[in-house]
C-alpha cells in the first residue's frame, strides 16, 4: 500500500481531477504515477497501438502536481482513472489527502516512459496552429466514419488522420492530446526531442510522442 498523497493546496488537487476527468473522455483508462521529492508527476495516455502490427506511436500526456510533503516512500503505480476520481470525489471540497487505490492496472503504454534529462531544443510551434490542427482532425474522423463503424475502420480512419505529421517527428495526434488535455494557451510551445521521443510543452503540460528518432 503506498504512502497517501497531500497536495499542496486545493486548487492543486482540483487540478488534477480536470486532467483525470480529460483523460477519461478522450484517453486510456490508466494513470501512471511517479513522485519525485513533493512533486507528483502524472502519466496518462491519448494513443496507443491496438496491437504489433498497428503503426501508430505512443502519445503521452504529462502534468506536475505540487505536494505538501514529500511521501515517506517514493510512489510509482498505475491505476485506473476512474478510481483516482473516486477517491478525489470523497474528499469534499477541502480535503487534500488523497488515498490511492491498492489495485494496480496493467497498460502496455505504462512500461516505458520518456527520460527526465537529456531533452535537445527543437524549436517552436504556434499554439493556434496546433488547436486548428486538432478541430481539423476531429472534424474529418466523424466525417469519415460510417454509422456503425467496426474496430477495425475505426483504427484505420484514427491513423490516417492522427498519423500525419504537422511538424518534423510530431504527429497530428500531439495536437490532438494538448488541446483536448487543454494544455494550449497563447504562448508558443516548445518542441524538444530525445533519442526516441519528441516532447511538446507548454505552461500546463507536456505532449510526448514514442517512435520517432530524436
Amino acid at each position: 500500500m503506498s504512502d497517501p498523497l497531500l497536495f499542496a493546496d486545493v486548487a492543486t488537487r482540483d487540478d488534477l481531477r480536470i486532467l483525470l476527468e480529460r483523460l477519461q473522455r478522450s484517453g486510456e483508462a490508466e494513470v501512471r504515477l511517479i513522485t519525485r521529492g513533493r512533486v507528483l508527476a502524472v502519466y496518462g495516455c491519448t494513443q496507443a497501438p491496438r496491437g504489433i502490427t498497428d503503426p501508430v506511436p505512443v502519445v503521452l500526456v504529462m502534468r506536475a502536481f505540487a505536494l505538501a510533503d514529500e511521501p515517506a516512500r517514493p510512489v510509482d503505480a498505475t491505476v485506473e482513472g476512474r478510481a483516482l476520481l473516486d477517491r478525489l470525489a470523497r474528499l469534499g471540497p477541502v480535503g487534500r489527502t488523497l488515498e490511492l487505490p491498492d489495485a494496480a492496472a496493467l497498460a502496455a503504454w505504462a512500461g516505458v516512459l520518456p527520460p527526465v534529462s537529456g531533452w535537445r531544443p527543437r524549436g517552436v510551434i504556434d499554439a493556434d496552429s496546433l488547436a486548428a490542427v486538432a478541430a481539423e482532425g476531429i472534424r474529418r474522423v466523424a466525417a469519415a466514419l460510417p454509422e456503425q463503424p467496426g474496430e477495425a475502420v475505426v483504427n484505420r480512419v484514427r491513423g490516417e488522420v492522427w498519423g500525419a505529421e504537422v511538424a518534423p517527428g510530431v504527429p497530428a495526434a500531439a495536437a490532438f492530446a494538448a488541446e483536448t488535455m487543454g494544455f494550449l494557451g497563447e504562448a508558443d510551445v516548445r518542441i524538444s526531442s530525445s533519442l526516441t521521443w519528441i516532447r511538446l510543452s507548454s505552461e500546463r503540460g507536456h505532449v510526448l510522442v514514442r517512435g520517432f528518432p530524436g
